[in-house]
C-alpha cells in the first residue's frame, strides 16, 4: 500500500506539472504510468521535436521539456509508479483506493487522471509485418541511427512530416510515402518539406519489405505501378489506436474517448479530477498550454477535496519568496 494525498494517472507533461503544483500545495504525490518512462507521448513518440507553443519558451526540444518539467516535478519529491497499469478504483468516505496490475495499492484524497490519449499502439503497417526492429520503426526518438540511410516515411500527419523535415539533413536521402494527394499535417511543415529534398510520392503505399536479414529495399506502389526503391529504414507514421484502458470500467463519463469534466476539472465521480488532452468539455482545446491551466486548476479543486478547511486559491507562487 503507497499513501499520498494526490494520486496523478499520467506521467506525461501536464501530469509532471500537476505533481509539481500538488507539492507546491504540500500534498504527497504518487504518479502512475503505464510506459516505463517519464514525459508520455512527448518522450515515446517526438523528443526531438520543437514544440512551439509552450509559454515563456519560443522554442523547445520535447526532450528538454520533459526534462524541466522532471526536475520542476521533482521538488515535489512524488513516488513514481511507472510501467504500472491503474485497473480498478475504490471509494471510500475520506478517499479513494486505485488498484494497479502489479498488486500495488495506492490510497489517497484524490485522484488526478492526465493520460493524454490513453494507453497507445501504433497503426501496423501492412506490409511490415516481421519487419519491426529490422529496418521497420514506429517512433523516431533519436535521429543519429539514421544518419547516411536512405529512409522511407509512411504517413500524411504531422509525425510523418515532423520526421520527414528533421529526418532530411541527417538521412542520405528521405521518400515520404502517402496512399492520398491531401495532407493532415499543418501547412507550414508541408510547405517545408515540399521546399527541402525530400521526394514526396501521393496516391502510394509501401506495398513490400526486402533484405536478407536487414532491409535493404521497399516496393513503392504509385497509382498501381511498383517500383523498388533503395531503404535501409522504413518509419511507418499511420498514427495510433488509442484506449482509456481499465478506466472506462470506473462508471467515469466518457465522451468521444475523453473524460467530461466541468470547469473545476471535476469528473462525474466524486474525488477524481482530470486534465489535459484526456478532458472534454465545451470550447476545448488540446494543447500542452491548455493543459498546463488545467492541471492547476484540478489540484487546486482537489486539494479542497482532500482538506475541506482548505482554500481553492493558494496564493501566489511568488508571495513566498517575499520578506
Amino acid at each position: 500500500m503507497v499513501e499520498v494525498d494526490l494520486v496523478v494517472v499520467g506521467a506525461g507533461p501536464t501530469g509532471l506539472f500537476a505533481t509539481y503544483y500538488a507539492g507546491f500545495r504540500g500534498h504527497r504525490v504518487a504518479v502512475v504510468d503505464s510506459l516505463p518512462e517519464l514525459g508520455g507521448q512527448v518522450t515515446a513518440m517526438y523528443p526531438e521535436k520543437m514544440i512551439l507553443d509552450v509559454a515563456g519558451f519560443p522554442a523547445v526540444k520535447g526532450r528538454d521539456l520533459v526534462a524541466g518539467l522532471v526536475e520542476q516535478a521533482a521538488t515535489a519529491d512524488p513516488t513514481y509508479l511507472l510501467a504500472r497499469t491503474a485497473t480498478t478504483l475504490e471509494h471510500h468516505d475520506d478517499g479513494v483506493v486505485v488498484h494497479l496490475d502489479d498488486g500495488t495499492r495506492v490510497s489517497a484524497g484524490a485522484v488526478l487522471v492526465t493520460a493524454g490519449i490513453g494507453k497507445f499502439s501504433p497503426r501496423a503497417l501492412p506490409a511490415g509485418e516481421g519487419w519491426l526492429g529490422r529496418g521497420l520503426e514506429f517512433f523516431v526518438p533519436s535521429f543519429a541511427p539514421y544518419a547516411g540511410k536512405d529512409v522511407v516515411i509512411v504517413g500524411g500527419g504531422d509525425s510523418a512530416f515532423d520526421w520527414a523535415l528533421h529526418l532530411e539533413p541527417v538521412a542520405g536521402s528521405v521518400r515520404l510515402v502517402h496512399r492520398r494527394d491531401a495532407f493532415r499535417a499543418h501547412e507550414r511543415t508541408v510547405q517545408q518539406v515540399r521546399d527541402s529534398s525530400v521526394e514526396i510520392l501521393t496516391r502510394a503505399e509501401v506495398t513490400a519489405l526486402h533484405g536478407a536479414g536487414a532491409l535493404e529495399s521497399v516496393e513503392i506502389t504509385v497509382d498501381g505501378e511498383p517500383t523498388t526503391y533503395p531503404a535501409q529504414a522504413v518509419v511507418a507514421a499511420l498514427g495510433f489506436l488509442a484506449d482509456l484502458g481499465p478506466l472506462q470500467e470506473w462508471g467515469i463519463e466518457v465522451r468521444k474517448r475523453h473524460v467530461v469534466v466541468d470547469s473545476a476539472m471535476r469528473t462525474n465521480l466524486p474525488r477524481v479530477f482530470a486534465a489535459g488532452d484526456i478532458t472534454e468539455y465545451p470550447g476545448k482545446v488540446r494543447l500542452i498550454a491548455v493543459g498546463f491551466g488545467e492541471a492547476a486548476t484540478a489540484v487546486n479543486n482537489a486539494t479542497v477535496a482532500i482538506d475541506p478547511t482548505a482554500h481553492v486559491f493558494p496564493g501566489h507562487s511568488s508571495e513566498g519568496n517575499q520578506s
